[in-house]
């Protein structure tokens, strides 16, 4: 682990996930990261989507973290990680730029290779990570994802009315911006409601969380970076990289009852991205993780550890 206090700053226990520390992160890339790191092991990457930030993953971490070092970063621009402003091509919000992120930040923790998680957003970079750095990243597991270039292509009225705002959110600045910042709360209520099939799976007091962040301004714009990235510059990297394959294995977990389970064949749609993909649908909305975390943990955790017998 790094211990240079001007790379790593401690933060202390996290109030919402028991044995867990939080400490800030500054990368090479000037970005300070908001990470928080739990157990012993071989090293795992966590990354969530939007509209969360790492406590997405406070149901599972624990059992995880008997077999893992788990490192759960908030995205750049969500939580309480850095939120720099956007650029014209929005290059600053792209995966590719995300995925360096992680790759910088297991650099400063000391680690080479590992595993890696990612639901939503964070599936995205992991994407993008897996075909930038295919000699550290050992094995990648996707949440409720298909491929960005897919889902864009093959857009129908079915898929712009369930996810409107993949559309709504890529309008210029600062149209979206000041349309959820009128009442933040209420589109975040909206937005997890819509999501996840599963009355109670957030907890008031993570939906809090999620809203004490979610009412920055500076967030409400990274993510309407975070999706103007997906409708151009992200598109523009994928397509001049169209050969490419995600060469570890690639397990893929979504909500049977989810747009994404019902609009998509999502193994298929994988299967034109990487070379060895296998997948299982589960019964909740969106989000596996804070859904049936029983469920994601018991096809995690095998296919986790097949390199390891």
């Amino acid at each position: 682990m790094a211990t240079d206090q001007q790379v790593e700053t401690a933060r202390g226990a996290s109030p919402f996930i028991a044995d867990c520390s939080l400490k800030d992160v500054k990368l090479p890339n000037g970005i300070t990261l908001r990470v928080a790191v739990m157990g012993q092991g071989k090293p795992l990457v966590l990354l969530h989507g939007h509209p969360q930030n790492h406590l997405a993953w406070r149901k599972i971490a624990p059992a995880l973290s008997q077999h893992y070092t788990v490192v759960m970063p908030d995205l750049r621009g969500y939580g309480d990680s850095d939120k720099p402003p956007g650029d014209a091509d929005h290059r600053c919000y792209s995966k590719k730029v995300m995925a360096q992120d992680v790759a910088q930040l297991m650099d400063a923790l000391g680690y080479d290779r590992f595993a890696f998680v990612g639901h939503d957003r964070g599936g995205r970079v992991g994407h993008r990570l897996a075909l930038d750095y295919p000699d550290r990243v050992e094995r990648c597991v996707f949440l409720d994802i298909a491929p960005t270039a897919t889902m864009y292509s093959q857009t129908d009225k079915a898929f712009a009315t369930r996810y409107f705002w993949w559309f709504f959110l890529i309008q210029p600045e600062p149209l979206p911006e000041k349309m959820i910042g009128n009442d933040p709360a209420f589109f975040l209520q909206k937005h997890i409601e819509g999501q996840l099939k599963t009355p109670g799976a957030t907890e008031p007091e993570i939906f809090a969380d999620y809203l004490r962040c979610y009412r920055d301004p500076a967030m409400i714009h990274a993510v309407c970076e975070d999706y103007r990235a997906s409708a151009t510059i992200d598109l523009a990297d994928d397509a001049a990289d169209s050969d490419q394959r995600i060469r570890c294995p690639l397990l893929l977990l979504w909500g049977e009852k989810g747009t994404v389970g019902q609009l998509y064949d999502v193994v298929a749609t994988w299967q034109e991205k990487a070379l060895c993909v296998s997948g299982e649908a589960l019964p909740c909305g969106h989000s596996p993780q804070e859904e049936v975390p029983e469920n994601v943990l018991a096809t995690l955790l095998p296919f986790l550890a097949e390199d390891e017998e």
